[in-house]
């Protein structure tokens, strides 16, 4: 994976991250709380597909 796709993909993920919170807010002030279980799940996961990819990317960057 090249350096460029990293950052590729850790913008990706922090701009899903950013658009998942705003709908657990959403979905929290409108008490649909089944939803807001499922947007939390998907925004840690992207958390941890950044975290991951930054650390790929570290590797690369200081090979």
């Amino acid at each position: 994976m090249a350096k460029r796709t990293c950052w590729i993909i850790i913008f990706l993920a922090l701009a899903l991250n950013v658009v998942m919170l705003q709908w657990t807010i959403e979905a929290y002030l409108g008490h649909e709380f089944e939803l807001v279980f499922k947007y939390t799940v998907i925004a840690i996961v992207s958390s941890v597909v950044a975290l991951l990819t930054l650390l790929q990317w570290r590797r690369l960057e200081y090979k």
